[in-house]
């Protein structure tokens, strides 16, 4: 099949005009993002682990006041519980040397809650990241009509997710922003594959819609997934700068001319591998004396104990206000409406694929 029919019959089956999603980036997809894309003729997301049901809920009646189009939800699976207190108590002798913290943060909200809610907003797409949702959820999902992409790092994980139901795979290039999906946390810096070779082993090794994410942000690279077999892309990088995402101006401004080799990975921010910008709190965790983050999400709650603290007044480096997320291709992020920069990418794509 060649790529432009790939590409077609994906959209037909969800809707789309554009082989083109918004990657859900937790706390930097505000529905206004999300109806951008999704009115450009992509699909619209939202990372919600973060979010109470309530929040969910609030989301999507905003996005569907804005758009008609198609969206994703996009769950972590949780982590194994490690409450070891000796890495949480070294991490938190680390974080002194910033200042003092401020209030102990509350438990996240419950992931079974959190599920339900996804489940009754009834999205197009319920995605899924560091592992699968369980048999019984799954078959929920597909008797309310509602596909399961699950996020895949590996061919092993890719074949996982589709012998338990997935309807399409995302493969994750270790190019990609953010938090790394690896189903094994501890198995997050090992698992380095880029997109480039990941993606056709992956096309080649399952019998679903693979969806490439990682490293994409203009039309080249559109056109080469496309060509190495993927049916649609994911991008989150490349939106960041858009008004509609609305980040803060700092992490914005560590985006601009950020060049592949100077985006690092770090579990500095949450205890999970992130690939982000290499601001002064990010390098100061690869210090000889610093201790390895707590786990997540320990490592997590301690990040934003210390954000609502108060700053030691001598300290030279800060906690970041928030995380500065970063993929390979950041320096290509522009700063311009979501709807323009999709339609763009699809477009440059177009010219380069085969006409048949």
């Amino acid at each position: 099949m060649t790529a432009r029919r790939r590409a077609q019959e994906f959209c037909e089956a969800y809707g789309l005009s554009m082989p083109i999603l918004q990657a859900p980036m937790a706390g930097a997809c505000p529905p206004a993002l999300a109806a951008a894309v999704a009115g450009a003729g992509g699909m619209g997301a939202a990372g919600v682990v973060l979010d109470a049901p309530e929040k969910i809920s609030t989301w999507v009646r905003e996005f569907r006041s804005r758009s008609e189009g198609p969206f994703q939800l996009n769950m972590w699976i949780p982590d194994p519980v490690d409450d070891d207190p000796a890495k949480i108590a070294a991490a938190q002798g680390f974080l002194r040397g910033f200042g003092e913290p401020g209030p102990e943060q509350p438990p996240g909200p419950s992931f079974e809650e959190q599920c339900e809610a996804m489940l009754e907003a009834r999205p197009r797409v319920i995605s899924s990241i560091m592992g699968l949702f369980s048999p019984a959820y799954v078959d929920r999902l597909h008797e309310a009509g509602i596909a399961w992409f699950a996020c895949a790092t590996t061919l092993a994980e890719a074949q996982a997710a589709q012998a338990a139901g997935a309807d399409a795979i995302v493969a994750q290039g270790l190019e990609a922003g953010g938090h790394r999906g690896v189903f094994e946390p501890d198995a997050a810096e090992s698992t380095s594959v880029g997109l480039l070779a990941l993606l056709p082993h992956i096309v080649d090794g399952v019998d679903l819609p693979v969806v490439a994410t990682g490293g994409i942000a203009d039309g080249r690279g559109v056109a080469a997934a496309l060509t190495l077999g993927a049916s649609a892309v994911q991008v989150g990088t490349a939106l960041l700068r858009s008004p509609e995402t609305g980040i803060a101006e700092t992490w914005a401004a560590s985006l601009e001319g950020l060049a592949p080799e100077d985006t690092v990975t770090t579990r500095a921010y949450s205890g999970r591998l992130g690939r982000a910008a290499p601001t002064a709190y990010v390098r100061s965790w690869d210090a000889p004396d610093a201790p390895t983050p707590a786990p997540y999400p320990h490592q997590r709650r301690l990040v934003g104990q210390w954000r609502k603290g108060t700053p030691a007044p001598a300290a030279e480096v800060a906690v970041d206000r928030g995380n500065h997320w970063a993929g390979q291709a950041a320096a290509r992020a522009a700063a311009e409406p979501a709807a323009d920069v999709v339609t763009r990418m699809w477009s440059q794509a177009q010219t380069l694929l085969p006409s048949r």
